[in-house]
């Protein structure tokens, strides 16, 4: 790890202290009770948000359709409170009483009576509407609903309902009861009753609060979008991926994009047609090199998950590209850092000039507390102004890639994110 930015850590102090306050939202604002919460799903994330209000002295009515799925969600909650217990970390009383607390249920109508209800289920907008309209007809008067949608226009869901004031996002991060961070999503008719209520519960369940407007991706996954394009580029130009991930490693990231794609799983979304193949990712997807999952990926692990380069993978990838008309070079550490983090602070930039996020802090938060960015940085707005914006627009423009006009203005009269 590099010696600490100077002022990081009191930069993050700072950010902290005023991520739960809302501009535009007076700080005597009323908040509604929350006594009871549903969650729909009883999934990984549907359990490990339900396990957030449970450990917090909240009861949670975790609804599924089928048995079996209900059946495994409690069972995995079970299993993560008694590991928590195995190493000391709560004692076997606190476990007993959250587990207590749950009430699991095949009733959509359960729900009918919570205070807070939040939808865990398939990241989709037809399977949300149609949650979200069951929920709107049951749900009882003043009750907030809330989405865990990663990227999905919370304006689009609210709609579905008679009450869009009631309508947030509440995007946790995976594993949900142990990350930090929680987006909490404005929806253009939010009511500030709501939004402010979800702000303070937030850090009643132990969670680092951070106010997002609407757009795809909102704060976090809109700027890792950026660097996953470049990363991608990268190695069809000629780039090594693991030269990719292991710049992201030596700046102090846990993990790089393409040990990522194997930890998560190359084939989610994957049309399954091995014939039909468009990316590079599709194209390992082709010869069963899904991830961790079947022991090769990006990468081949041995039986204890460690990780060695491929062969096999650079020659795919040296064959797409070739087959692409894209042609390959060496590209040094140098362009490919700067091609990976360069544009996420552009994207930074468009984030606050369109009040997406209230402040730059805000942004360093979301990177510090759900993706891993490296603390001794301050996060990624504030390691930006200490980079320098010039160096950075210049970076930018000698790779021919997008400047967010607030970079540029403040690259120009030698300004900081700090003080726009």
């Amino acid at each position: 790890m590099s010696d600490p930015l100077p002022g990081a850590k009191e930069h993050i102090a700072a950010a902290l202290a005023l991520s739960a306050k809302i501009d535009d939202i007076p700080a005597d604002t009323r908040q509604i009770p929350i006594s009871t919460v549903g969650v729909i799903g009883a999934g990984t994330m549907g359990g490990g948000i339900a396990m957030n209000f449970l450990t917090a002295g909240i009861p949670v009515t975790m609804v599924e359709r089928e048995q079996a799925a209900l059946d495994r969600g409690k069972e995995i909650i079970g299993k993560n409170y008694a590991a928590s217990v195995k190493r000391g970390r709560i004692d076997e009383a606190v476990a007993s009483a959250a587990m207590a607390r749950l009430t699991p249920s095949l009733r959509f109508e359960d729900l009918a009576q919570c205070d807070l209800i939040i939808e865990a289920v398939y990241e989709s907008m037809e399977v949300k509407k149609d949650v979200f309209t069951r929920l709107d007809a049951i749900a009882k008067p003043g009750a907030i609903l809330a989405s865990n949608t990663s990227y999905l226009d919370v304006n689009e869901i609210a709609a579905a309902t008679k009450r869009p004031e009631a309508v947030l996002g509440m995007h946790f991060f995976s594993p949900a009861n142990i990350m930090k961070l929680l987006e909490v999503v404005r929806g253009a008719k939010t009511g500030p009753s709501q939004l402010a209520t979800v702000m303070h519960v937030a850090e009643t369940i132990g969670k680092v609060p951070v106010v997002s407007g609407v757009c795809h991706g909102f704060i976090g996954n809109r700027m890792l979008a950026r660097r996953q394009e470049q990363a991608n580029a990268l190695i069809m130009e000629g780039a090594a991926y693991n030269d990719v991930d292991q710049v992201l490693l030596d700046f102090g990231f846990p993990m790089g994009p393409f040990q990522m794609g194997d930890l998560a799983g190359l084939d989610i979304g994957w049309h399954r047609d091995p014939g039909k193949v468009t990316t590079v990712r599709e194209a390992l997807c082709a010869v069963g090199r899904w991830g961790q999952k079947t022991g090769k990926g990006f990468y081949d692990y041995d039986e204890n998950r460690q990780r060695s380069a491929s062969d096999e993978v650079k020659a795919i990838i040296a064959d797409f590209a070739a087959r692409s008309g894209v042609a390959q070079r060496h590209i040094g550490k140098d362009e490919i850092f700067a091609r990976l983090i360069y544009p996420m602070i552009s994207e930074g930039a468009l984030i606050l000039e369109e009040g997406i996020a209230q402040r730059a802090g805000d942004i360093d938060l979301v990177w510090l507390n759900g993706y891993g960015w490296p603390a001794w940085t301050g996060g990624p707005m504030y390691w930006a102004d200490h980079e320098g914006l010039g160096k950075i627009a210049a970076g930018l423009e000698r790779y021919a890639l997008p400047i967010a006009p607030l970079l540029r203005q403040l690259a120009n009269a030698d300004g900081r994110f700090s003080e726009s």
